[in-house]
């Protein structure tokens, strides 16, 4: 998931990058109003999943960048500030900002809500022509596995596979960010509505059940300290 940060202050943005990068974000840092719009533009690669948006920047203030920002692209903003007022806040979301979080912050409840802003997000922002659907919003169609999530079906190279109920919110979860690193209690809360304690085993089962019952076992890759994310197999 790719994440612009605007932040100034350099020794702030090394420590959060650290965080993120640990958690799986692909981190771009923008030092200023100006390099954050310059970052957001159409021919700087694929789309960013979240802006983190400092308000005090050197160059003009945040919330004339969020308006900007939101003049140009749907990309989800979360503003990240130490101005606690508000009337700050209430300025900042009807700008539109989707979030606000005043410093200082723990850093568990702001990838909580990176995640959650970016969820809202269309799930085809991004994904290559080939992966869109082409037969509704709510069919995914990746390599050889085509998940059509109204019906809760599964499909692989043209044959159904059955899937019991948690198998098939697990899978959906993942098919519907390709690439995407999903954090272990993340999965946990959204597939099993619980914590993380206690819970670790399942989705390990889990996971090994989606390999060995879709035949493809690198599908689901493992990344080590942080979580899952699924991996577009080669048609």
């Amino acid at each position: 998931m790719r994440l612009l940060l605007v932040e100034d202050d350099d020794h702030v943005a090394a420590a959060l990058s650290a965080v993120l990068a640990r958690h799986g974000f692909d981190v771009t840092h923008a030092r200023s109003g100006e390099e954050a719009l310059q970052a957001l533009l159409p021919d700087q690669g694929a789309p960013y999943a979240v802006v983190l948006l400092d308000l005090g920047l050197p160059d003009q203030d945040g919330f004339e960048v969020c308006g900007k920002i939101r003049k140009r692209a749907t990309t989800p903003v979360i503003m990240v500030t130490a101005r606690a007022d508000t009337r700050s806040k209430i300025h900042g979301l009807n700008l539109g900002a989707d979030d606000y979080v005043v410093k200082p912050y723990d850093t568990g409840e702001l990838l909580a809500r990176i995640h959650a802003v970016a969820r809202r997000t269309p799930h085809t922002e991004g994904v290559p022509d080939e992966q869109r659907d082409t037969d509704g919003p709510r069919t995914l169609r990746l390599g050889p596995l085509t998940v059509e999530l109204p019906n809760r079906q599964v499909v692989v190279g043209g044959t159904a596979v059955p899937l019991t109920r948690k198998e098939f919110d697990l899978l959906a979860l993942l098919a519907q960010r390709p690439g995407v690193v999903f954090r272990r209690e993340q999965i946990i809360s959204e597939v099993w509505r619980t914590s993380w304690e206690g819970t670790g085993r399942t989705l390990e089962v889990h996971v090994a059940s989606l390999r060995s019952k879709l035949g493809l076992p690198a599908l689901i890759e493992t990344v080590r300290g942080v979580g899952y994310k699924l991996v577009v197999p080669a048609a």
